[in-house]
Formats: C-alpha cells, structure tokens, sequence
C-alpha cells in the first residue's frame, strides 16, 4: 500500500467515524471507519518504514564533445551510495 492509498483511507475512515449518521441493521458505521483508520495508519507506517530502508544509487550525467567526429557523447555513471563494508577482522 503507498502514501496516497493510506491516506485515502485515513480520510475515509473519519469521514465515516465522525461525520455519517447513518444506521445499517448490523453494521456500526463508526468502527468501520476506526477500523478503516487504523488500517491507513498501518500503512502509512510500513509504507515510510520500507522506504527509509531503501538503497540510494547516485547517477552522474556528463556530456562530452567530441569535435574530430562531430557529436556530443553522453555518458551516465550509476553507483550505489552504501558505505563499504568495514575491514576483516584479524586476530
């Protein structure tokens, strides 16, 4: 579930918990929409938690001329920014 999906259904559920009036033989349209706000916040959560966990990958761009062959090259360097990996251990 993304951002927009949690918060629609954040929206949602409020919109049913606090603002219907409405009485459906078996239903409580208020827990529905606590429910339904739980859910989103639920989400939201997961949804910020995987993407604080994701790995950055920084592209350089650079364009170069080229004059004897009369164009323009374009080269693109993509690397991941992850700290390397800590030294082995000797004993």
């Amino acid at each position: 579930m993304g951002i927009g999906a949690s918060i629609f259904l954040l929206a949602l559920g409020a919109i049913l918990a606090f603002a219907v009036e409405a009485d459906i033989s078996g239903l409580d349209i208020g827990v529905i929409g606590w429910i339904l706000m739980l859910a989103g916040l639920a989400g939201l959560v997961i949804t910020l938690a995987f993407w604080g966990n994701r790995r950055r990958t920084v592209v350089t761009r650079t364009q170069q001329p080229v004059p004897e062959a009369g164009y323009t090259e374009y080269r693109e360097v993509r690397r991941d920014d992850v700290p390397p990996p800590p030294p082995p251990a000797y004993s």
